[in-house]
Parts: structure tokens; C-alpha cells; sequence
């Protein structure tokens, strides 16, 4: 059953605690080893906690799991794993991730433990409240951003990146669940009863509101942040950023994706040369002193 469990935890979408690293990169301790460190075992025990909350996920949700035309296929649902290993594995990795945590910052600890409740609290019973459901998907990847935070002594970082962090997060949460009113069509609401209170016009609405905040309050960011270099060289990633989250819309509304915005970002080759560009644009702004 290992594969099986490997394939439950879903190691394809561990990118998104790469958000753990935002602290580490705009506040240019890329030089530090200490701190690179700390960012990288706070990825770890991240993608632990991850896990154990998909593998709790898959297991509050086998029954309408069979009913999607691909979830069905998931190990818990098609019966490849069995119920009892997945409980187990997800205390284990629930546990372990907490007691390393706390060991490696108690502020780290704190947040994994919020992570797990909010997790908790999402799977049997937010995740069927109308907009609280992405609101706390959001709130997931801007716990991730205050992770990173707190395992390094951060002294550039700017609290507009939990603004821009929380809005692309939201994005991509109304993005999916677009992709998934699309593929389901008159069935959605018997593999996931939320989506009986959503509909594409109302999705489109609020993806277009925050698609405006999400650029909005990442330019201020690069105009206002505190610590940033004073030749405002950051604002040379402003069009990175507007083409990544154009090209994001031209994948959810003309090819039909954006239902796992992990499998976009490793296959989507115009999304990975921008996301290149803009790193790199970044850096230069960020370590190098011109």
C-alpha cells in the first residue's frame, strides 16, 4: 500500500507551501544558511502537515469522490488503500509535523497548530459554507507566507505580501472552483454540495475583483513597502506579475483549466518562462545593489 499512500499524501501539490519561502526571498536572506535552512525544514514539516490533512480530506470524502470523474480514481475511493492505514498515517504525520515544529520555533508550532484546526474545521463543516469555503483556502496559503516569517528574524519583509498572498490565493480557489462547475456541469453538486450555491456569473464577478486587488496591492507593495531598495527597481516586476495572472484567466476561461493550479505551474510553459523572468528580475532589484 506505500504507493498508494504516497499518491493520497499528493506530493504534486507540496508547491504550494512554497509560499513558506516568501519571507526568505523578499526579505534577501538567500545568503544566509541559517536561515535557509530553517525556511527549508519549515517546507518540510509543511508538506507533512499537508499531507495529513489531504489524506484526512480524501477520507471525509470517498463517497463523493466516487462520483467525480477523475477524484474517483484516487486511491481511498477506487480502494487501493484502505481506510484504517490512512488514518493512522495521517496522525502520524499530524503529530510528527506538530512536535518538530514546535521544536524548530514555537511561532511555527502556533501556526501549524492553526493550520491543522482551520484544516479541521474545513473538512466537516466550512468547506459547505458558501464563500467561507475559498476564503479559507486563502487563508491556508497566507498561513504558509506567516510561516516562513517566523522561523527567520525577518527585517525587510512587508505586510503587503500577506495582502497580495491572501488575493492570489483567492484567485486560484475561485479559479478551481470555476474549472469545477465546467467539468461537472449538472452533477457538481453531488460530488461537492457547495457548488450548488455557486454559479459561473458569480464566479466570474468576484475572479474579477480580485484579479483587480491582487495587482493592485501588489503594485503597492513594490511603491510603498518599507526596506525595499530606494531605486524602486522592484516595479520592473509589475508586468510579470499582471501577464502571470493574465495568462492564469487564459487558461481558466479559453482551455478549460485551473483545476489544480500546481499541475499549470509545473506543465504551463509560458506561466514558467514569466515565473523565471520575474525571479530573476526580482533578485536583481532585491541583492544587487545598482
Amino acid at each position: 500500500m506505500l504507493p498508494a499512500l504516497l499518491k493520497t499524501m499528493r506530493p504534486r501539490q507540496w508547491p504550494k507551501n512554497g509560499f513558506v519561502f516568501v519571507a526568505l526571498f523578499y526579505d534577501s536572506k538567500l545568503g544566509d544558511i541559517t536561515s535557509i535552512l530553517q525556511t527549508v525544514s519549515a517546507f518540510l514539516l509543511l508538506c507533512l502537515m499537508s499531507s495529513a490533512v489531504y489524506i484526512m480530506n480524501d477520507l471525509a470524502d470517498i463517497e463523493s469522490d466516487r462520483q467525480h470523474p477523475t477524484k474517483r480514481k484516487r486511491p481511498l475511493p477506487s480502494g487501493q488503500l484502505s481506510p484504517a492505514v490512512a488514518r493512522v498515517a495521517a496522525i502520524l504525520f499530524a503529530v510528527g509535523s506538530l512536535v518538530a515544529g514546535f521544536w524548530l520555533a514555537p511561532a511555527f508550532g502556533w501556526i501549524l497548530l492553526a493550520y491543522l484546526v482551520i484544516q479541521i474545521a474545513y473538512t466537516f463543516r466550512l468547506k459547505h459554507v458558501v464563500l467561507i469555503d475559498v476564503c479559507i483556502i486563502a487563508a491556508g496559503f497566507v498561513l504558509r507566507i506567516a510561516a516562513g516569517v517566523s522561523v527567520i528574524e525577518v527585517q525587510r519583509f512587508s505586510p503587503w505580501l500577506y495582502v497580495f498572498g491572501g488575493f492570489l490565493a483567492l484567485f486560484m480557489a475561485l479559479g478551481k472552483r470555476r474549472q469545477e462547475l465546467i467539468l461537472l456541469g449538472n452533477n457538481a453538486s453531488n460530488h461537492r454540495a457547495i457548488l450548488e450555491d455557486y454559479n459561473l456569473e458569480l464566479i466570474d464577478r468576484m475572479l474579477s475583483i480580485v484579479t483587480t486587488s491582487a495587482i493592485a496591492s501588489y503594485s503597492l507593495y513594490t511603491f510603498l513597502a518599507e526596506g525595499l531598495p530606494a531605486n524602486h527597481l522592484m516595479m520592473l516586476t509589475i508586468p510579470f506579475v499582471i501577464y502571470g495572472i493574465f495568462r492564469y484567466l487564459y487558461l481558466i476561461h479559453v482551455k478549460g483549466e485551473g483545476g489544480a493550479p500546481e499541475e499549470i505551474l509545473l506543465r504551463d510553459r509560458p506561466f514558467q518562462v514569466t515565473l523565471l523572468l520575474y525571479a530573476m528580475v526580482a533578485f536583481v532589484a532585491l541583492y544587487i545593489p545598482l
